[in-house]
């Protein structure tokens, strides 16, 4: 059994917060029906409940125009907003974009976001179903608008490409180029780059530095490749499974503990679980974003993964919210183990977390076998 290690160098200062507010951008999945627990809240009440919705002036009741409404698309993009306390600023922090030109901008509409407000936006890693809203939602802000921070690894890769198994010999395709740094400041974005783990938005954001890498049955994205190039000979491509400049990002709520995020989880979702307990001794409250156990080469993870957040995380999570690339057979698997702890979130989805004083004294330590 490990425990947490009380190290506060590891803690690296994130601020425990009373207000967290979540709002899907971009994500694979679109729920309208789902039943949801207490601060969820799904896209089209959002809507209904908008002054600004048209009222059908035939019928009087407001009109459902989906025009106005996400759209999903393979990526991942979070807008996340924290405050300390209610009467204190609030910071906006968007990690990633989606991964096109076109979802992240229809969405931000949809969902009405402050744009000229996000202060930093955190790309969790170099691949372009995450990187490749950037350049629009930076162009989407006013020109009089405070600059955004956008906060990157800075080992971008020349290209990435996905090869098949079995072998994971043959490279079936590139992904499209990631944003250069050049073409984000042209953009009107600030780059900071960091490889080491740090807090953002008043210290209430930790994005992570590298995930150690742990456990036996988490290799990485087996089928991953990176193009090299070399000075004098020719570029080729290379087995890349780890992703190394992968990056989470956590928030701590008062009374709650601590909310992950982790876009893809190429680092596996119970080595990120592993090192937030480590790091920063408090339960894990909630874990979101794409598990990245969809694909059939993937599948002997899902039975591991699920035991370790339903039976060996003490205490467990109150909540996982499996997005993305976590594919059907996790989310049954998950939906089994943890019943309605298993959240179908999606695109346009609104979380609202409030922290709860009375409820501090008593989080137990996390513990993990």
């Amino acid at each position: 059994m490990s425990t947490p290690t009380d190290n506060s160098q590891l803690r690296v200062g994130l601020v425990a917060i009373n207000r967290l507010t979540i709002t899907f951008l971009v994500d694979n999945s679109i729920e309208w029906f789902a039943k949801l627990p207490p601060g969820f809240k799904l896209e089209l009440p959002q809507h209904l409940s908008d002054p600004r919705t048209v009222k059908d002036p035939l019928t009087g009741v407001p009109i459902i125009n989906l025009e106005d409404f996400c759209c999903g698309a393979h990526g991942f993009s979070a807008l996340i907003e924290t405050q300390r306390d209610d009467d204190e600023e609030r910071h906006l922090t968007l990690f990633d974009t989606g991964p096109d030109s076109k979802s992240i901008v229809r969405n931000v509409m949809a969902m009405q976001v402050p744009v000229d407000q996000i202060e930093r936006v955190v790309l969790s890693h170099w691949h372009s179903d995450h990187s490749g809203g950037m350049l629009s939602f930076l162009q989407m802000r006013s020109p009089g608008a405070p600059k955004c921070v956008v906060d990157l690894h800075p080992d971008r890769p020349t290209a990435r490409g996905i090869a098949i198994p079995p072998t994971y010999e043959t490279i079936i395709g590139r992904l499209p180029a990631d944003p250069t740094f050049e073409l984000i400041a042209s953009a009107g974005g600030v780059v900071e780059k960091h490889a080491e783990g740090h807090t953002v938005a008043g210290a209430t954001v930790y994005v992570s530095g590298e995930i150690p890498r742990v456990t036996t049955f988490e290799q990485g994205l087996l089928g991953a490749v990176r193009f090299v190039e070399e000075d004098s000979k020719p570029g080729r491509w290379t087995s890349e499974p780890h992703i190394m400049d992968e990056r989470y990002v956590a928030v701590d709520v008062i009374g709650k503990g601590v909310i992950i995020f982790s876009a893809c989880s190429h680092a596996g979702i119970v080595n990120v679980v592993k090192d937030a307990v480590q790091r920063f001794s408090r339960p894990i409250y909630m874990i979101i974003g794409g598990l990245h156990l969809g694909s059939a080469d993937l599948a002997s993870r899902i039975a591991p993964t699920v035991d370790f957040l339903a039976n060996q995380l003490r205490p467990s999570p109150t909540y996982v919210l499996p997005m993305h690339c976590s594919g059907f057979q996790c989310k049954v698997a998950l939906d089994s183990a943890l019943g309605e702890g298993c959240v179908p979130a999606g695109v346009g989805v609104k979380i609202e977390v409030h922290g709860d004083r009375d409820q501090e004294d008593r989080l137990s330590c996390p513990t993990f076998t």
